[in-house]
């Protein structure tokens, strides 16, 4: 990284990051209170609200949103008639999934191989981090240049919308002329990138029904409809032979025209099995990023171990719909319910409940905002061009504060690359990345102040 004022302070300050990074990873904060206690998601608040006050926030607060989770919010004030700026992540994290596949304790910040080992690691803790360090460079070369908001999620893994919902109903309060979602990722390692495409999701569970209980599937089998079977038939009729999402209805055919996905690089990041063919049709950029995609997350059924030769009388998926630009997430959901209902067989009883939503995003790249990040990522990255990319996860908020706020400025960056396995076993995150995100975040405001 070229030798600035701002790149040497965010340097001398790492240890400090990582000593903080870890304290904040030790929090079990998953915003689903059936699996993991409240007092930890409430610990980590309270933790991010006293990082805050100490960097000189005001109207530091914990506001409850309507999913019975908190968000924490703090406004540092600008110099007289500066531009305000909000700053964004979320302190909740994805559990940590089967914890004897990672190589060590999923709540432990471990270093290993040059990377720093944890849940929330990358997603999106070091986005937290990130943001602090970006600041406090700033105070340390003559101040903030712009009034700051920030604003810490607590349930954003979880996509029940309570800040979404928290903000329509208090929209001064994150009002903003530029908004930095910390909450993507670079292509890849050293590749400065922009995310400037968000699919939006839809969650549909779905349950089907057809017998009063179980039966002997010696007595009655071959006869008696089996709820099981009928629910895998409706779940293969979502996909194509080739693996292509296909929904009654919704149009599958967009084109990606920025930055592409080298197929075998893709296979790589993956980790696809040897011999195992990739999905769909198009380029990996068409698949990912422009065009649905549907994946069942779940299946309510007897285990293997433990299961009985009966006929099954009821069973039930959860199915998710990544939604791309373009498509409105709400009648994505309507579309997907009337296949589901439509597709199963033998007039089985099926019943859908739709449990999460959120709006695909597309940012406007031509805006003043997007010309100091360029300038400030080609700083902090040595004079490389910063990319454009898209990204198949969803940030249901981003159409929230674009709707909310029109003439604000949304940019997507953070530290979620490919080698962060976010929502992954063994997820972690790039010191290095976690640097130069910082310089840039904070050469950013600089010049955008200036703008």
């Amino acid at each position: 990284m070229s030798s600035n004022p701002v790149a040497e302070t965010v340097a001398s300050l790492m240890p400090r990051a990582k000593e903080e990074l870890t304290e904040l990873v030790a929090f079990k904060s998953v915003a689903d209170f059936d699996q993991f206690p409240r007092s930890e998601s409430e610990g980590a608040a309270n933790w991010v609200a006293d990082a805050l006050r100490a960097e000189g926030f005001e109207d530091v607060a914990l506001l409850d949103t309507p999913d019975g989770t908190q968000s924490v919010y703090g406004h540092l004030p600008g110099p007289e008639g500066s531009k305000t700026v909000l700053l964004y992540a979320h302190y909740d994290v994805q559990p940590p999934l089967d914890e004897a596949g990672w190589q060590t304790p999923p709540f432990e910040l471990t270093e290993r191989d040059g990377r720093w080992y944890g849940r929330g690691a990358a997603d999106c803790k070091g986005g937290l981090i990130m943001h602090l360090l970006a600041l406090r460079a700033l105070k340390a070369n003559g101040g903030v240049p712009v009034g700051v908001k920030v604003i810490a999620e607590g349930s954003e893994e979880q996509g029940t919308g309570g800040l979404e919902r928290y903000a329509e109903e208090h929209p001064e309060l994150l009002d903003a002329d530029a908004i930095v979602i910390g909450d993507s990722g670079n292509f890849r390692v050293g590749v400065p990138t922009v995310t400037t495409v968000l699919r939006g999701m839809t969650l549909v569970r779905v349950e089907v029904d057809t017998l009063e209980g179980n039966l002997h599937s010696g007595q009655f089998g071959g006869a008696a409809p089996d709820a099981l079977g009928a629910l895998i038939r409706v779940l293969d009729s979502l996909r194509a032979e080739d693996g292509s999402t296909t929904i009654d209805g919704l149009t599958g055919t967009a084109r990606w025209d920025g930055l592409q996905y080298d197929e075998e690089q893709f296979r790589k990041d993956a980790k696809v099995l040897d011999g195992v063919g990739l999905i769909g049709s198009g380029t990996v950029a068409d698949r990912i990023w422009a065009r649905p995609a549907v994946t069942v997350l779940g299946i309510d059924c007897p285990p293997v171990v433990g299961a009985t030769p009966s006929v099954q009388a009821g069973a039930r998926a959860l199915v998710s719909l990544r939604v791309p630009p373009g498509v409105d997430a709400a009648e994505a959901t309507k579309l997907l319910e009337a296949h589901l209902v439509a597709r199963t067989p033998w007039g089985a009883r099926v019943s859908t409940e739709q449990i999460g939503q959120g709006q695909p995003f597309r940012a406007d790249t031509t805006s003043p905002a997007y010309a100091a990040m360029a300038e400030a990522m080609g700083v902090a990255y040595d004079g490389a061009e910063m990319q454009y990319a898209g990204q198949g996860g969803s940030i249901p908020l981003c159409n929230t504060l674009g709707s909310l706020y029109p003439r604000a400025e949304i940019l997507l960056i953070g530290l979620s690359e490919p080698e962060a396995q976010i929502h992954a076993v063994n997820e972690s995150v790039s010191p290095e990345e976690l640097e130069r995100l910082a310089v840039a975040e904070a050469l950013f405001l600089t010049k955008y102040a200036a703008g």
